[in-house]
């Protein structure tokens, strides 16, 4: 019996360790000591997650939310400097206002800036209806715009979020949505702008200063909203570059939320760097020719790969490239004669096609005889 449990014992010991051993290290880790019900934190131009906590959990999302309104807007509008005269539905609204007032006109622009500096639910309400006849429809929009980029578990049921039934996004969503935004230069004009006023009807101006303190406070910070309701928790989307690497941040239901997106931030740059693991237009190898009076071309990648990476990974990292042994002429050019694949973990990160650099022609005499005929 002891030599059973002794058995047993053993092979519950090896089958921890690899568990353990099986866990690629290219798997995102979460923030320890983190208070955020879920979090992402997400390295933009390459997508990478390299935080997560819950980030696929439907949530409330509160005010982030009007980050899928700049987006719905920016896809809708053709003139941003159009004038918008305010709707009465967009008076009153309920929550944190810019006070419109009934007949007011503003532009497309200077709403944005109320919607997102300091959360204007009545800018964000107008805004919506300028680009749609009903509130129902532009949140139909809002969801639409934001599968397209991603954010699959993702549905809106207003521009402001405020909460409401069936009204939710995930972490992982809203950092996809942010990405998106940040390819348009007026989203990140208007989300790293601290201080700015904007028309007052006939009273003269609007001062609004961004509820953001992290824009003041970490280093490299280039936006992006705060939120909160009661269903929702405070919430904060937050967006940083360093080093090379374009960093964005979600926290849903997180207390200390500034402190704890800057930690997370920190930790990532801190751990991650940015490879340039393929330059572009790379000159591969050269391959043999065969029946032309060249012997050889060189062949090359077009697209560049650029990834983060901790020290670690870099040094697991795998290239494989695989080409034609030899090539018989006529070898057009850019004819595709392989590939590259690009791997960590056994994960496959990225693969490009390989490209002759130049045209080689045939010496055999039908083909020479054939380029006479064509340009005969």
């Amino acid at each position: 019996m002891k030599n059973n449990l002794k058995y047993i014992l053993l092979i519950c010991i090896l089958l921890c360790f690899l568990t353990i051993l099986s866990v690629p290290i290219s798997q995102p880790q979460a923030l320890a000591d983190t208070s955020a019900q879920a979090m992402v934190v997400i390295e933009a131009n390459s997508n990478r997650v390299l935080m997560a906590k819950n980030e696929h959990t439907m949530r409330a999302n509160a005010s982030t939310t009007k980050i899928a309104t700049f987006l719905t807007v920016l896809k809708h509008c053709k003139n941003f400097d159009d004038i918008v005269e305010i709707d009465d539905r967009a008076i009153g609204v309920e929550g944190t206002s810019i006070y419109l007032k009934k007949g007011e006109k503003l532009t497309v622009k200077e709403l944005l800036y109320g919607m997102m500096l300091v959360s204007g639910n009545d800018a964000a309400t107008a805004l919506a209806l300028y680009i749609s006849p009903s509130i129902e429809e532009f949140a139909n929009l809002m969801t639409q715009e934001a599968k397209a980029c991603g954010a699959l578990n993702t549905t809106f049921k207003n521009p402001h979020g405020l909460d409401q039934d069936g009204h939710k996004t995930t972490a992982y969503d809203l950092a996809q949505i942010t990405r998106e935004c940040y390819k348009y230069p007026l989203f990140e004009e208007v989300v790293t702008t601290k201080n700015t006023k904007i028309p007052n009807g006939e009273n003269g101006y609007r001062y609004l200063k961004n509820k953001n303190k992290l824009l003041w406070s970490y280093e490299g910070c280039n936006g992006v909203k705060t939120g909160f309701t009661d269903d929702a928790g405070r919430c904060l989307v937050t967006s940083a570059e360093r080093q090379n690497m374009h960093l964005i941040s979600v926290v849903l239901s997180c207390g200390p939320m500034f402190e704890d997106s800057a930690s997370m931030l920190s930790e990532c740059f801190a751990k991650y760097h940015m490879s340039n693991i393929l330059p572009p237009y790379n000159y591969i190898k050269t391959i043999p020719v065969q029946s032309s009076d060249k012997t050889e071309v060189k062949v090359y990648s077009q697209r560049g790969f650029k990834y983060p990476l901790t020290n670690e990974e870099e040094q697991k990292l795998k290239i494989e490239i695989e080409t034609k042994d030899y090539l018989v002429a006529p070898v057009e050019k850019e004819e595709i004669v392989g590939e590259i694949k690009i791997y960590l973990d056994n994960h496959l990160l990225f693969s490009e096609k390989i490209y002759t650099m130049e045209e080689i022609k045939s010496n055999r005499l039908i083909d020479s005889i054939k380029r006479i005929i064509e340009n005969w």
